[in-house]
């Protein structure tokens, strides 16, 4: 029966996405605590995190995006009944991650040079570069971490990402109420304790899945640690051409944002704040749709390497409906709640009122984002991920981001602009421009894959079949 076939794959489907929602959730929680916390030390420390936070989330996205190849490659071998490749496929991985994450640190300390080109107070230049400085130091640690996060996600495994996730939080809230507001004797750093709370908790993270991973039997089978391999090229580049595109697709979306955030500071501290609240809070929300999505990419990879493309796409088209009914629930409540919203983040008036009108515009963009992020992970599952970057590459940098600057800076040079400039309200109604059409190119890249999927598969089974002897 067609509906009790839906209402299964919903059930399996949530039944591995909630326990990543809870973990994304905690993950986020940690971004969340540290702009709150700096929001109520000051306007300046909030400032200051926001555009330190800006480039710490353009690389830990990119890094993600480059280290998701694991996700699908794991997700085929377990799909394919192949288990015992795994642990060598992870431990080529973990190699390319400590390349990646080395870079990723070199590369945030490079682009702190992005702030002496702008106009900012003296308190939020400093604290901005030493933000900046002190989280680059975990990002070696979270590259070997997300690594592992595809393999346990791929295997099935994400109760532990959601506990290990839980515990962070908690450790983050503590580490910054005592380094923020200098409780229990700790010294006073304001915006500079968020920092050092989140390499303390990246490197917490990292240690407790390894102990973890170690102890459980679920990983028995495949545990990647139980010996030494040397670098093989041939795989790391297999990984890289896969995960090079998606990192690519990850930074097109993320830098839109975070150079947003560093076009507006010419705005001064009240236009930084409100967009870094919205954007804060919209990851959040964000974090449902992408779980949905990083489970999807499971049951489709999975699906794939049991040679059945046919379950595979609907697996594909269920999620993506699970995606956009959450965005219009999404989108209704951030409209009707924006103010209340803004308040759980500063006691500023100003920054509320100008939060309200940005989380308003946010909330006309879910459906887009919601609808492009989980078709993005099921053609992932399917080892696509060119196409898909080219897709978000011309929505945000050829479409987005000039809009962008259009509406929100109307440089003198524009021949058609505004009267005068939008600041952020103009780049945010660019994003949404960006979303939506970023979303409707990967609806139609999602039925042209899942289409020709199911082609090959028929003609393999075609090919396969004996020549019978004609009768009739």
């Amino acid at each position: 029966m067609q509906r009790s076939r839906f209402q299964a794959e919903v059930l399996a489907l949530w039944h591995l996405a909630w326990p990543i929602l809870v973990g994304q959730m905690a993950m986020v929680g940690m971004a969340v605590v540290d702009v709150a916390m700096a929001g109520h030390a000051s306007v300046q420390d909030l400032a200051g995190v926001s555009l330190g936070v800006s480039i710490w989330n353009l690389l830990m996205i990119s890094v993600m995006g480059m280290l998701m190849s694991i996700n699908p490659v794991v997700a085929h071998l377990v799909g394919a009944g192949q288990l015992s490749t795994v642990p060598s496929m992870v431990r080529q991985a973990l190699w390319k991650a400590l390349g990646v994450g080395l870079l990723a640190l070199v590369l945030a300390n490079g682009s702190v040079m992005l702030f002496d080109k702008m106009q900012l107070e003296p308190k939020v230049h400093e604290l901005a570069i030493d933000f900046v400085w002190i989280t680059s130091l975990a990002l070696p640690m979270f590259a070997v971490y997300r690594v592992l996060y595809g393999y346990s996600t791929s295997m099935n495994q994400t109760k532990p990402l959601m506990v290990i996730a839980l515990l962070s939080l908690l450790l983050n809230i503590t580490i910054n109420w005592l380094l923020v507001f200098g409780m229990l004797g700790f010294p006073r750093l304001g915006g500079l304790g968020c920092a050092w709370a989140t390499l303390i908790t990246v490197s917490f993270n990292l240690l407790a899945l390894l102990w973890w991973m170690r102890r459980s039997p679920a990983y028995r089978s495949t545990w990647p640690l139980g010996q030494f391999e040397r670098p093989n090229w041939t795989h790391i580049k297999t990984l890289l051409a896969l995960g090079t595109p998606i990192c690519v697709t990850h930074f097109a979306e993320t830098s839109a944002f975070c150079l947003i955030a560093l076009l507006i500071a010419k705005f001064g501290s009240l236009q930084v704040a409100a967009h870094q609240i919205a954007l804060n809070f919209s990851w959040v929300v964000f974090m449902v749709p992408l779980s949905l999505g990083l489970a999807l990419l499971t049951r489709v990879g999975q699906s794939l390497g049991a040679n059945d493309p046919t379950l595979a796409r609907y697996q594909s088209w269920v999620g993506v409906l699970l995606g956009m009914g959450f965005a219009v629930i999404s989108a209704v409540l951030i409209a009707l709640f924006s103010t209340q919203i803004a308040s759980a983040y500063t006691r500023d008036a100003a920054v509320i009122a100008l939060t309200a009108q940005l989380l308003f515009l946010a909330s006309l963009f879910q459906l887009s984002d919601a609808t492009q992020v989980v078709i993005s992970c099921a053609i992932r599952g399917y080892k696509v991920t060119h196409t898909p970057m080219v897709i978000h590459l011309t929505a945000f940098w050829v479409f987005a981001l000039p809009l962008g600057v259009t509406l929100g800076l109307a440089p003198g040079w524009m021949p058609f602009k505004p009267t005068k400039p939008m600041g952020a309200a103009g780049f945010w109604i660019a994003l949404i421009v960006g979303l939506t059409i970023a979303a409707v190119g990967l609806v139609v890249l999602l039925r042209q894959v899942t289409r020709r999927a199911i082609v090959s598969h028929r003609v393999q089974v075609c090919s396969a079949k004996p020549m019978g002897t004609g009768a009739g």
